[in-house]
C-alpha cells in the first residue's frame, strides 16, 4: 500500500497519545479489570480519531478505510489487547451499520456522540447459545404500538458494563433465520436491562458483560435501516471488524517478537545466549516472515475494500491467519523466556492470554474456514 502524509500523521499522533496516555496506565487497568472508557474515548474523540471513516455531517472525517486500518495498526502499540479491542468495538464493530443505514435522527442522537467520544458503544450479537452462529440468536424484539419489546440475553459483550448504547441484533419476526433479524440502537440505561461481569483469562482491561433483557421497551424509530435486514447489515459490519482485527494484530505480534529477542539476547544457557542457538534464531526468522505475510494479506484486502470490492473471503483469511498466528507467536516466544514467561505480569504471558481470543471472537477459526470454503466452491451441495 502507498501511505500518504495524512496516514503517517495518524501514526505519529496516535503513537504519541499511546505513549503518554495509555501505556503508562495499562498495568493498573489490567489489575482493575477495566479501563476508564469514557475518559479515554473522549480524548480520542477530541483528536478526531473515532470517526475517521464516518460521515462529516456527524463529526467524522469521511476518509476511506485505509485510514482506519492505519489507526488499528497503531493501536497494536498498546501493551495489552483489551484496550485496543474496546476502541475497535467503538469504531469498527458497533457503529458501521448505524453510519451507513441509520436515519438522520438516529445518527445525530447516537453516532455523533460516539464519534465525539461522549458515548461508549457496544455490539450485541453473541448469546449464551449463539456466538459465531449468528443465525441462531434467540433474543426477540416484538412490536407493541410504536415500540419494540425486547427479551433475551447477550453474552461476551465488550464495553457493555460502561456502554451508553448497544447496537443490538434481535429477531423481529418468525421468518427465515437470515431474513427475520433487525439491528436496533438500544440505550443501556433503559428499564429492564440488567448486567453482570464476566471474568476472563485475558483481555483483562476490557470489561465484558452478560446482559439480560426483560420486557425492555425501545422506540421503533431506533431501528437501523430496514426491518429484517439485520443479518445482512451485521455480515457487512463483520468485514470491517475482521480487517480491523488483522491490522491490529501484526504490530503487537512484532512487538512480542522484539521483546523476546531483547530478553534472550541476555539470557544464557550452556555457555551462550539463548539467541545464539541456531534453531532459536531460525524460528524467530520464520515467525517474522509469517507476520509480514499477514500484514501483506491485510493490505491487499484493504486496498480491494477501498476500491469497493467484496473482501469477505480475504477478510476471513486475514482474520483466520491473525488468530492462529497470535497463538503461534506468543506460544513460541513464551518458550524462549523459560520460567519467566510463565509469570503473570510478563509481557509475553499477557500476549499469550490476550491473543488466544483471536481464534474465537469475531467469528471462530472454524467459521472463517467455512466462509473461505464457500468462496472456493468446495463445500458439498445440500
Amino acid at each position: 500500500m502507498k501511505f500518504t502524509q495524512e496516514h503517517e500523521e495518524i501514526r505519529r499522533t496516535m503513537k504519541k497519545f499511546i505513549d503518554a496516555e495509555i501505556n503508562p496506565h495499562v498495568d493498573a487497568w489490567e489489575a482493575a479489570e477495566q479501563f476508564p472508557a469514557h475518559e479515554v474515548f473522549k480524548k480520542l474523540g477530541d483528536m478526531g480519531m473515532l470517526g475517521l471513516t464516518k460521515p462529516e455531517a456527524y463529526g467524522g472525517a469521511a476518509l476511506d478505510y485505509s485510514y482506519s486500518m492505519v489507526f488499528a495498526e497503531t493501536l497494536g502499540q498498546i501493551r495489552c489487547g483489551g484496550v485496543p479491542m474496546a476502541i475497535g468495538v467503538q469504531t469498527d464493530m458497533a457503529t458501521p451499520a448505524l453510519a451507513r443505514f441509520g436515519s438522520d435522527e438516529l445518527r445525530r442522537e447516537f453516532l455523533a456522540p460516539a464519534i465525539a467520544g461522549e458515548h461508549v458503544a457496544c455490539i450485541g450479537v453473541s448469546e449464551p447459545g449463539a456466538g459465531s452462529d449468528v443465525a441462531s440468536i434467540k433474543t426477540s424484539a416484538r412490536k407493541d404500538g410504536s415500540d419494540y419489546v425486547i427479551n433475551g440475553s447477550k453474552m461476551w459483550i465488550t464495553n457493555s458494563l460502561q456502554a451508553d448504547w448497544m447496537c443490538l441484533l434481535a429477531n423481529t419476526s418468525e421468518g427465515a433465520a437470515h431474513k427475520n433479524k433487525t439491528l436496533i440502537v438500544l440505550p443501556m440505561k433503559t428499564k429492564g436491562i440488567s448486567s453482570s461481569k464476566i471474568h476472563k483469562i485475558g483481555m483483562m482491561s476490557s470489561d465484558t458483560g452478560l446482559i439480560h433483557f426483560d420486557d425492555v421497551r425501545v422506540p421503533q424509530r431506533h431501528r437501523i435501516g430496514e426491518e429484517g435486514m439485520g443479518f445482512t447489515y451485521q455480515m457487512q459490519q463483520f468485514q470491517e471488524e475482521r480487517l480491523w482485527a488483522a491490522a491490529r494484530s501484526a504490530p503487537g505480534l512484532m512487538r512480542t517478537l522484539e521483546d523476546t529477542i531483547d530478553y534472550i539476547r541476555e539470557r544464557k544457557m550452556f555457555g551462550q545466549t539463548v539467541l545464539d542457538f541456531q534453531y532459536v534464531h531460525y524460528r524467530l526468522a520464520e515467525l517474522k516472515t509469517e507476520i509480514e505475510a499477514l500484514r501483506a494479506l491485510t493490505y491487499r484486502a484493504c486496498e480491494m475494500y477501498v476500491a469497493g470490492e467484496d473482501v469477505t473471503e480475504l477478510a476471513s483469511m486475514a482474520k483466520l491467519k491473525a488468530g492462529r498466528l497470535s497463538r503461534e507467536v506468543s506460544d513460541s516466544c513464551l518458550q524462549y523466556w523459560g520460567g519467566m514467561g510463565y509469570t503473570w505480569d510478563n509481557p509475553v504471558s499477557r500476549a499469550y492470554r490476550d491473543g488466544r481470543l483471536g481464534s474465537i471472537g469475531g467469528g471462530s477459526d472454524e467459521t472463517m474456514l467455512g466462509i473461505i470454503c464457500k468462496y472456493m466452491h468446495i463445500l458439498p451441495k445440500k
